[in-house]
């Protein structure tokens, strides 16, 4: 286990965003700003399972768009930071470490580009779900 201190931010639009606060470049207290280091935001998705619904926790990189280890926010977008408990300690620990990297173990992870004959015979299965008189970029 790391001895770093992992926290739990939950921020003014409803994210929870687990991470560590960054040592690193530490800004002074009375800034107005707060640097965090790794931030996943933690995900709740519906499960049905054999009992019901149930959630289950998923980490996603919250600043995906960027290689940046460190996020820098302003400290009047978060309304509380509370210690991660344990279990949500170990799961952050284990998802950090691909923070930075794929898995590209991952059966499939290469990316290819569909040739113009595999999107046209996708496009054709994909349009017998449309009906004739409906858009196919609109979501039900």
């Amino acid at each position: 286990m790391s001895n770093e201190e992992i926290k739990i931010i939950k921020l003014s639009n409803g994210d929870d965003i687990v991470c560590v606060l960054a040592k690193e470049g530490k800004l002074p207290d009375d800034s107005p700003l707060l640097r965090l280091e790794r931030p996943m935001q933690i995900r709740y998705i519906p499960q049905m399972t054999g009992g019901g619904f149930r959630d289950y926790v998923a980490l996603i990189k919250w600043a995906s768009y960027t290689n940046d280890k460190i996020i820098t926010i302003p400290k009047s977008k978060i309304l509380t930071i509370t210690n991660a408990a344990n279990e949500m300690q170990k799961s952050y620990n284990e998802v950090k470490s691909s923070y930075d990297e794929p898995n590209k173990s991952i059966p499939g992870y290469d990316r290819k580009r569909f040739t113009d004959e595999e999107n046209k015979r996708l496009n054709e299965i994909f349009g017998d779900y449309y009906d004739d008189d409906e858009d196919p970029g609109t979501v039900h």
